[in-house]
């Protein structure tokens, strides 16, 4: 551990300034010489670190979902060409460029830090020596010597003898007694992190390989914690724990306003924002917009939980827009409009056209097409040439016959009815002769 510290040794001048001036904070407020100034001194140093690796930390989720959506075309790939190393390796290179991810990608956070932590391990080790080391001096060095957390010494280690743990004026039993408590700590919170990423933020509709070895490193990297942590100085469990503790709330804060797709987590998440757009009409956050306008876009590529969360908005009378935001649908303003605008609607609606009255048999026979005020005079002659009929017969005039008579009033209905006499029909329909029954009788003949 020495060895692979001293390759970082060109980062201690900044990790030791950057200590050195926080101590000096928190050495004006509780001492110089104090635990409590020394490791808030560590403890600051690290959430400097963390903010600064807030952009990889982003870029190692993307690339997490990026590996985890690859997952069923690797498989095939593996599959395809299982007796075929090199094409494999040439297939996975392949899809990774075309889908802009890389396996390494999701190690940036952890090889990013790497240094920072060596260095620390450095600054510490020499402080335990007795050794100046980057930008602390000689007083500097004699007052973190002194610091103790808990009784035990900032550079005192678990595996430690007690001539070394009297060097630095502590108990052996103090020491073993706190490293041990923060090694477990430590190992328990790496525990609860990786298994609150694989029961709550894994899509669980896509079984791979890639979900076996997430559970096998969540069992794996808290061994490997405890097993390098009796090995640890104080002030590098200090420092280890406190990242453990940053990511895991780190990881709860995205887990829960940014779920992987088809997780237990999403589920959750569309359920609390359909609760919140319906209750106030409207997405606020641009968070929320984003999420909403990736689930527009997938289409029928939607998993069970966004097409839940979509059936779950048009019940309320919402619809999501490609752009994340989300509006009243139509269908429920006309609804809410009908009461307030249905006599508005009536009365400028346009009047209804008028059916044509039907045309009788002969009508249709002759090819005539009559307009309404056309058959109304039909009825009304009908109705004259009835009322005739019903008054008493006069005596008949000398020299007047049927067929005479018949060519005048066939002449005088064709002439009222604007046609022209000619075929049977028409002929028949005009002289009042009804169909199937008797005929109407004839009126005399006036003079």
């Amino acid at each position: 551990m020495d060895t692979i510290a001293s390759l970082f040794s060109f980062i201690t001048w900044p990790v030791s300034w950057v200590i050195v001036q926080f101590h000096a904070v928190y050495g004006a407020i509780f001492g110089p010489n104090t635990g409590w100034a020394w490791g808030l001194s560590i403890v600051s140093l690290v959430i400097l670190i963390r903010i600064c690796l807030i952009p990889l930390f982003v870029k190692q989720i993307k690339a997490t979902r990026a590996m985890q959506t690859l997952q069923p075309e690797m498989k095939k790939i593996q599959e395809r060409y299982k007796n075929d190393k090199q094409r494999q390796s040439e297939e996975m290179m392949k899809l990774y460029k075309e889908a802009g991810t890389n396996p390494l990608s999701s190690c940036l956070p952890i090889l990013a830090q790497s240094p920072f932590f060596f260095a620390l391990y450095h600054v510490l080790n020499g402080i335990a020596s007795g050794t100046k080391i980057g930008y602390i001096n000689a007083e500097q060095l004699a007052s973190a010597r002194q610091a103790h957390i808990f009784g035990a010494p900032l550079a005192a280690k678990f595996l430690d003898g007690a001539d070394t743990v009297q060097k630095l004026g502590a108990s052996l039993t103090d020491v073993r007694v706190v490293t041990a408590i923060m090694i477990v700590l430590m190992s328990a919170s790496q525990f609860y992190t990786q298994r609150q990423l694989m029961t709550k933020n894994v899509d669980t509709t896509v079984k791979t390989p890639f979900m076996q070895q997430q559970k096998m490193l969540m069992y794996v990297f808290p061994i490997m914690f405890a097993f390098f942590g009796i090995r640890f100085p104080v002030g590098v469990l200090v420092y280890w724990l406190t990242t453990n503790v940053w990511t895991m709330g780190q990881q709860m804060y995205v887990i829960r306003n940014n779920p992987t797709p088809g997780s237990k987590a999403q589920a959750a998440y569309l359920e609390r924002l359909t609760k919140h757009v319906t209750h106030h009409g409207k997405v606020g956050r641009r968070s929320e917009k984003a999420i909403i306008k990736a689930i527009v876009a997938k289409g029928r590529e939607r998993n069970e939980f966004e097409r839940k969360f979509i059936n779950s908005l048009n019940k309320a009378g919402l619809a999501a827009q490609a752009d994340g935001s989300v509006v009243q649908s139509v269908a429920t303003e006309t609804e809410a409009g009908t009461e307030d605008g249905a006599t508005t609607a009536t009365a400028g609606a346009a009047p209804r056209r008028q059916q044509p009255k039907r045309q009788s048999k002969a009508q249709r026979q002759s090819g005539g097409t009559k307009q309404t005020g056309d058959s109304l005079s039909l009825e009304k002659s009908d109705s004259e040439t009835s009322d005739s009929s019903e008054q008493p017969d006069s005596p008949e005039q000398p020299g007047s016959s049927e067929e005479t008579e018949q060519p005048q009033d066939s002449k005088s209905t064709a002439a009222q009815q604007g046609s022209k006499p000619g075929t049977g029909a028409r002929s028949k329909a005009q002289s009042g002769q009804r169909k199937g029954g008797s005929q109407r009788p004839k009126s005399p003949s006036k003079k």
